[in-house]
């Protein structure tokens, strides 16, 4: 069945567009702060479903040809420019000019089939904005998580370069903000439910994730980071059974590699300390990291150990004489020939200098290590 269409609404089609864009111009924000290219889609579409709309009156067996006559109009890259709220709010904008061109344009007994007409239009345009979004969807998840798996195995393979770090940023990644990296074994399981369930946790959370499976290693790169323990503790739920390491935070992306390089060292290194808790900070596993070769963990240790109570020799001096020769107070102190406040005091000092305890057993097997270290280092 076909039906006429009035000659005054086609000459109308442009000034209908412009009066569409106009609106949307008072009336919706998200519009003027579109560029001008964004803009000129807009219109493209608009005016394409005004044309649209007349053709579909004159036969509306066209209805399955909207999705590519409408929408096809302008570049897929709309799709990710504007919501599909918005392109609804697009739609019925320019289905109210028609509206309102059909009552100044079309005689009276013309109208209530143009009224009729734009009515079922209006719902078979907003199921082809369903569909394009749908297909869009679809099509950005798959080339996201193709995207996603690249910069993880990257990363694994510490191969980060400009082409890697564009790729993130098709993905839409911060470039700027609190990050933190976590790596532990993959669970058991479909890995691509494991994935998205540790996805959802960081949604929940209001962070970023990117995250992927490399043999049997899960690592998850983690942005917009408020409460970093709150957020590695309950995203360790979502590894498999064994330790749980996390970087340090980092605050750009270009700091992720070495992040990540030292958290995946430090998975290797953790079974070196079998009391390591769940998860467990890179910073913490500074002793077994440098026995297994990692060069920053040991410039780090000398550091923080040797390269910090060198500053103050009597604390070099209490530390020296209570780790390598008697772990006991009242011996240092007569080793050294002070009192054993004096000792007490040093012994206190150094745990604020160094981060560790001579007195504590794991505090005394890092700074025996860190000043062992320091002594062969051949740059002290």
């Amino acid at each position: 069945m076909t039906a006429t269409i009035p000659p005054s609404l086609i000459q109308a089609t442009g000034s209908m567009a412009t009066a569409a864009t106009r609106l949307m111009e008072q009336h919706f924000p998200w519009y003027r702060e579109l560029g001008a290219q964004e803009r000129s889609w807009v219109a493209l579409v608009a005016q394409a479903g005004i044309t649209s709309f007349l053709e579909w009156h004159a036969d509306p067996r066209q209805a399955p040809e909207l999705t590519s006559g409408v929408f096809g109009a302008a570049p897929r890259q709309l799709a990710r420019v504007i919501s599909l709220e918005q392109t609804v709010a697009l739609v019925r904008t320019t289905i109210a000019v028609v509206e309102s061109a059909i009552e100044e344009l079309v005689q009276p007994e013309q109208q209530a089939a143009l009224r009729e007409s734009i009515l079922r239009y209006s719902r078979e345009i907003a199921f082809s904005a369903a569909e394009v979004y749908a297909r869009a969807a679809e099509a950005r998840g798959a080339w996201d998580a193709r995207l996603e798996s690249f910069v993880v195995d990257a990363l694994m393979r510490d191969d980060l370069d400009e082409s890697v770090l564009g790729r993130v940023t098709a993905l839409g990644w911060p470039s700027t903000g609190s990050m933190v990296v976590l790596a532990g074994p993959a669970p058991d399981g479909d890995p691509g439910l494991a994935l998205e369930a540790l996805r959802r946790a960081a949604a929940t959370h209001h962070c970023e994730v990117l995250t992927g499976i490399h043999g049997s290693t899960l690592l998850a790169v983690v942005g917009r980071v408020v409460n970093q323990d709150r957020t590695v503790r309950m995203l360790s739920g979502h590894f498999g059974p064994g330790p749980v390491v996390a970087s340090d935070l980092v605050h750009s992306f270009p700091e992720v590699p070495h992040a990540t390089r030292a958290t995946v060292l430090a998975l290797r290194a953790v079974p070196g300390w079998p009391d390591a808790p769940r998860p467990v900070a890179v910073s913490d596993l500074l002793p077994e990291r440098a026995l297994i070769g990692d060069q920053s963990a040991i410039t780090q240790l000398i550091e923080q150990v040797h390269g910090r109570l060198l500053a103050d020799p009597a604390l070099l001096e209490t530390a020296t004489a209570y780790l390598e020769r008697t772990p006991s107070l009242e011996a240092t102190a007569r080793a050294l020939f002070v009192h054993p406040n004096t000792v007490r005091y040093r012994l206190r000092r150094i745990t604020e200098v160094t981060g560790w305890s001579p007195t504590d057993a794991r505090g005394a097997s890092c700074l025996r290590m860190g000043l062992i270290l320091g002594r062969l280092s051949p740059s002290l």
